[in-house]
């Protein structure tokens, strides 16, 4: 239950980061202001300011997200329940992995959106 939760808060956090770069604005005080609402999680906290500067060399890994998101996807198809953003939401890892991300922290989702825009 905890991965579903993190996979599309990292994903939603990724997106309105690059939202945020594209738009021109200052990624530390969009950081710094949506914290204080109801956006704030602990991956904003500690994880923000390092996805803004591509630093993914620690915390938990692609490759471990990826293991229990299966495991997640082989129980949600035994007790018939839709988990389809966490579904695609792993896909995008496993492009991760395929790009040698497989160690990176899992917030390196936005790594994906960043290369979007070359």
């Amino acid at each position: 239950v905890n991965q579903i939760c993190i996979a599309g808060l990292l994903q939603g956090l990724s997106e309105a980061l690059e939202f945020g770069k594209r738009s021109g604005l200052n990624l530390e005080l969009v950081l710094e202001t949506i914290s204080k609402g109801a956006a704030g999680s602990w991956q904003m906290a500690n994880r923000g300011s390092t996805m803004i500067r591509n630093e993914f060399d620690f915390g938990f890994a692609v490759d471990w997200m990826r293991k229990d998101l299966g495991i997640v996807m082989e129980e949600a198809n035994r007790l018939q329940t839709s988990v389809e953003v966490t579904r695609l939401i792993d896909s995008y890892y496993k492009e991760i992995q395929e790009q040698g991300g497989g160690r990176w922290d899992t917030s390196s989702l936005i790594t994906r959106l960043a290369a979007d825009s070359s």
